[in-house]
């Protein structure tokens, strides 16, 4: 989520929260620099679909804690009771999927190493202009 460009410096941009007792919340992280809110967080690795009742566990959480936006990242993928549920509720929550996952972590070189670099040449037909 830094790496998106959220939170303020890389030292309190967020933290990590997920733990036993931590009531459905994996992390916070600020949305600016500001601080002016912040996005709570979830993540599950899971290769199968999360499906509506995870979401909705989310969201009740969300509202524990008078939050009005959370991201829930899985690295399965969502259920389409899930992906309609969300378009439906306030809080906002954005869900990002497995593919979705790694499209970021390669945009972003998170979790990533480049090994080979290609260039594609074109004709520069003005270097054969005759003057």
């Amino acid at each position: 989520m830094v790496a998106l460009g959220y939170g303020g410096s890389r030292v309190d941009a967020g933290k990590s929260i997920g733990q036993s007792g931590d009531e459905g919340i994996d992390g916070i992280i600020k949305e600016d620099r500001l601080g002016q809110d912040v996005i709570y967080l979830q993540a599950k690795r899971w290769d199968g679909t999360v499906g509506r009742p995870e979401i909705q566990k989310f969201v009740g959480a969300l509202h524990g804690k008078r939050a009005k936006k959370g991201v829930f990242i899985t690295t399965g993928r969502f259920s389409d009771d899930a992906v309609k549920y969300v378009e439906s509720i306030d809080p906002k929550v954005i869900l990002i999927d497995g593919r979705t996952l790694c499209e970021l972590m390669i945009d972003y070189g998170l979790g990533t190493a480049t090994t080979a670099k290609y260039e594609i040449k074109r004709i520069d037909s003005d270097y054969f202009a005759e003057e």
